[in-house]
């Protein structure tokens, strides 16, 4: 899994048409299987997706105690914050919870 990882965020462009090409089905299926507008679809995954990053955000950032400390940094900063696999594992978590969301729209009423 961590190869894949790797391969799949080696650049910021291929990080984006990554995550890009996870979001795209969930998108159609929430348009045509659940009767969402396009908008309505985007503006949720959005709304999701941002909810989701920060929830990421926090994991394997603790330091190891192998990171050198530049006089002025921010103790709290991770010496490897890994953002593009965060992107993707964020994507990956946003499809599983906005589609949670949108099959639960009927049993609500919405």
């Amino acid at each position: 899994m961590d190869a894949l990882l790797d391969r799949a965020t080696a650049s910021i462009p291929r990080t984006l048409v990554v995550c890009i090409l996870l979001v795209l089905p969930v998108l159609a299926l929430a348009v045509w299987g659940f009767r969402l507008s396009g908008f309505g679809a985007g503006a949720l995954y959005f709304v999701v997706w941002w909810t989701v990053l920060f929830a990421v955000l926090p994991f394997r950032a603790a330091p190891d105690g192998t990171e050198v400390i530049v006089p002025g940094q921010d103790l709290g900063a991770p010496h490897k914050p890994q953002m593009r696999r965060k992107a993707v594992w964020t994507t990956l978590v946003s499809d599983v919870m906005f589609i949670l969301a949108v099959a639960a729209f009927p049993l609500a009423g919405l």
